[in-house]
């Protein structure tokens, strides 16, 4: 999280930024890079080849240059005095390296203290970390018992290669032992160049290999939050010493101070050569012969106004210039219409604490929470079960939810409420209901508050088929319900999705249009400007899970086509805004096509309206594993999104993600959530406090967090 900073601290950095364009490549002279990328290659570099220190040389291979280490290069001092640790870094790194011998290891690059100290204070110190090396022999420990008075080089962080595993090494609590983390499977000798980007955060650790699926690990020990780089000596390629020298090539090796760099390089055109900076030596052109051939040095500087004062109108002939209040400790850029966060001093998330554990009578597919008015904040829980029905709970302030009522529902897909005036309702979609004949007959029922019971009491049922999801919106003073009907049987997935419409003379919802959808599994109703829209995530035609999922704008008092979406499997649509801009984002659950394996860890995609286009088009790619609900809500001035990964094609139980909107980083994760099998997030405020509710489709058990704000 950011700290607290002066206005001309604050202003400073946004400078520093701005000059480090595409990215920093020196010495920063002491000064901690809170929002810089730092390239640790450039140092070890020169602008000519005939001035590169002894042991670096650069080779082409694959028509680009790459760095070779002939042995341990002289030692770079960068961050020197910084006594700032930041709270999360990645590492970008662009190697290609042959087969590495069985048991060998090597650096790709490491950071070491140098300090002077009688041999028998570090002993417990010096011992481990050699025996973590596997060079802990009685000769070493006798020859280095004799030097007393040298200078010891201690392990403070490091990456290092050993056949098929990536290691994260680093000085422990108390610097008393070295930790390491371990990422198998890392198949980068061969041969081949790779661009790597390592996050660490506190209890996490995620390795993205060519802008591939990321592999996370959640290690028991978290990574020193007293980590510093006071003192600290860096070393490319190996950790200071012959053994354990890397015998590949280096392009890039980047250190990026409090984000993941995986948004800022994924997606790629070119993802094995994906740069974030590469030094400008190693951006000559490699002729057909071999040599290198110079080329034009890249201009980095750019020049950037920025008005401090008052706050002057955005306007076109003010775009892109920027503008900082000292008042809010903020930092804006004009977009041509309106001023855009850049950095701002405010309250932020936290961390997230387990509020509630809730023991429910069968698995969960659906939370809906809301309002009862004179009553308070509900929440309905479609469960799986048949014998035990739904539940609805309500929330107490000191006791959180409670059970309130339960509700007679054979394999309850979804709830949604809804109100008319003052009169609230709840629809819930049945999957597993049989006739006296045994045929098949699914229906859906709406429930209506009583008021003088306090109970929800059956209003009217209707006629559907495997319904996933039912949505309820207002068009004209109107109201609507769309079902999201799923299949007819087990094998019938083309089926008519229906759009009810409340008629008053009845009091009861008649059909009022129908629109064919593919295994529908979510109805999302938006609206911008005087325009209605409505998408429809479809999942399954019955062979394949390629999909068009298709959004449509009310016309004419019906829904027709606007625009058609590529989705894998779409579970769910959630819109939201953020200043005046608008995005969906899809939950894609899996690509599958026929009797083919089935792929889980794919893509879900942000879109974003482009008004001028009068399209909606991609703006993010985000990893998610089987995803089925997404989740957006504010908080403290910032925007999140929260996804329920339900399955990674082995296992239920994986971490759900929450991410934070970060302006033209777009979304980036910071807090990952142990889940089992989650189908449903649901956030709601209460008392003053905002909440996190998720459901298991895997276990009978539901889950409040509380969101901590400081």
């Amino acid at each position: 999280m950011m700290v607290m900073m002066s206005s001309v601290l604050l202003y400073q950095l946004f400078l520093i930024s701005l000059r480090l364009a595409p990215v920093a490549t020196a010495d920063l002279g002491g000064r901690c890079p809170d929002l810089a990328p730092v390239d640790l290659l450039a140092p070890v570099l020169a602008k000519d080849t005939s001035e590169l220190m002894a042991g670096v040389h650069v080779r082409p291979s694959g028509g680009v240059l790459g760095v070779h280490f002939s042995g341990p290069h002289a030692r770079v001092d960068l961050l020197s005095q910084c006594d700032n640790s930041p709270e999360g870094f990645s590492v970008v790194v662009t190697l290609k390296m042959a087969r590495i011998a069985h048991k060998k290891n090597e650096y790709i690059f490491s950071v070491t203290e140098t300090e002077r100290s009688e041999f028998g204070p570090l002993k417990e110190k010096q011992d481990e970390e050699e025996r973590e090396e596997g060079r802990n022999s009685q000769s070493d420990i006798s020859g280095r018992r004799a030097k007393n008075d040298a200078e010891h080089r201690r392990l403070l962080l490091g990456l290092r290669l050993s056949g098929k595993r990536l290691y994260v090494l680093f000085r422990g609590q108390r610097g008393v032992v070295t930790e390491r983390w371990v990422f198998r499977g890392a198949r980068l000798a061969d041969d081949r160049w790779h661009t790597l980007v390592l996050h660490v955060g506190g209890r996490h650790a995620r390795l993205t290999v060519d802008c591939g699926t990321p592999q996370e690990i959640l290690p028991s020990k978290p990574f020193p939050s007293d980590f510093r780089f006071h003192g600290a000596r860096f070393h490319v390629g190996s950790r200071g010493r012959w053994k354990g020298l890397f015998t590949g090539l280096l392009r890039q090796l980047v250190l990026v101070p409090g984000s993941d760099a995986t948004h800022q390089l994924c997606p790629s055109a070119h993802p094995q050569l994906a740069a974030l900076s590469v030094p400008p030596l190693l951006l000559s052109d490699v002729a057909a012969t071999g040599k290198i051939v110079a080329s034009t040095p890249v201009p980095y500087e750019m020049e950037a106004r920025v008005s401090v004062g008052l706050q002057r109108t955005c306007l076109e002939a003010l775009r892109g210039q920027m503008w900082f209040s000292p008042l809010r400790k903020a930092l804006y850029l004009c977009d041509g219409t309106s001023w855009i966060s850049v950095l701002e001093d405010r309250k932020r998330l936290d961390y997230v604490e387990e509020r509630q554990v809730l023991s429910t009578s069968s698995e969960t597919n659906d939370i809906e929470v809301f309002q009862v008015q004179g009553v308070g904040l509900m929440a309905a829980m479609a469960h799986r079960s048949t014998t035990w029905g739904s539940a609805i709970y309500k929330w107490t302030q000191h006791n959180g939810f409670q059970l309130y009522q339960n509700i007679s529902t054979h394999g309850a897909l979804a709830w949604r409420h809804f109100h008319m005036g003052r009169k609230t309702f709840l629809v819930v979609s049945d999957s597993d209901i049989s006739t006296s004949v045994g045929k098949e007959s699914d229906v859906s029922v709406i429930y209506k508050w009583s008021r003088r019971s306090k109970q929800f009491v059956r209003f009217q049922t209707l006629q559907t088929h495997c319904a996933r999801d039912w949505e309820a919106f207002k068009i004209h003073r109107q109201t609507y319900l769309v079902v999201a009907n799923h299949r007819i049987g087990n094998n019938n997935h083309t089926v008519e999705s229906v759009v009810y419409k409340w008629n008053r003379p009845t009091k009861s919802f008649v059909v009022h249009q129908r629109l064919r959808t593919l295994g529908a599994y979510d109805w999302e109703f938006f609206k911008v400007g005087p325009y209605h829209f409505l998408v429809v995530a479809n999942a399954f035609d019955g062979v394949t899970t390629s999909l068009d999922s298709v959004i449509y704008v009310w016309v004419d008092g019906k829904f027709q086509v606007f625009q058609t979406v590529k989705t894998f499997c779409a579970t769910d649509w959630e819109m939201f805004q953020i200043g005046a801009r608008v995005f969906l984002v899809v939950a894609n659950g899996h690509r599958l096509h026929g009797n083919g394996p089935g792929e889980y860890a794919i893509n879900s995609t942000v879109y974003e309206l482009d008004v001028s286009e009068r399209l909606f088009v991609r703006f993010q790619d985000i990893v998610t594993y089987s995803a089925v609900d997404w989740e957006f809500f504010s908080l403290g001035g910032e925007h999140f999104l929260v996804v329920a990964n339900s399955f990674n094609g082995e296992s239920y139980s994986l971490n759900s993600v929450l991410y934070r909107w970060q302006g033209y980083e777009g979304f980036v994760p910071v807090h990952w959530l142990p889940t089992i099998g989650c189908s449903d997030w649901e956030f709601f405020s209460a008392g003053g406090d905002s909440y996190l509710m998720y459901s298991s489709a895997k276990a009978p058990l539901a889950k409040v967090f509380k969101l901590k704000m400081y």
